[in-house]
């Protein structure tokens, strides 16, 4: 995943409501149908975001059936963070530190143990 692309993909408000509800869903991911009903998107633009994050690297997806099912590409995602957070606190030890997400598991911020 390009960095640039991955952020400007999250940098829309609509893509970022999906990016986060699939996060939510972890690995099994959402059909495409449940993504549109739970967001309020009519098919037409569901699909254009859901390319934009595809052509991001930011999620993938997969056919079950007749149905596509859109899951997070966490191993981007962490790469994303890890860019994000690779300086933080000008190279000193930070008291916070991000832990990549792992689903089933969450994102979660944990003191050091050095802090």
């Amino acid at each position: 995943m390009e960095v640039v692309a991955g952020l400007s993909a999250l940098a829309q408000d609509t893509r970022l409501d999906i990016f986060r509800l699939l996060v939510q869903a972890g690995k099994d991911g959402r059909a495409v149908g449940h993504i549109g009903e739970k967001l309020g998107l009519p098919s037409a633009t569901l699909s254009f975001h859901l390319n934009q994050l595809k052509h991001a690297g930011l999620v993938t997806f997969r056919r079950e059936g007749r149905s596509l099912i859109y899951s997070v590409n966490f191993a981007a995602m962490n790469g994303l963070m890890t860019f994000l957070t690779e300086n933080c606190c000008g190279g000193s030890d930070c008291e916070i530190a991000p832990v990549a997400c792992d689903p089933p598991g969450r994102i979660r911020i944990m003191k050091r143990a050095d802090a």
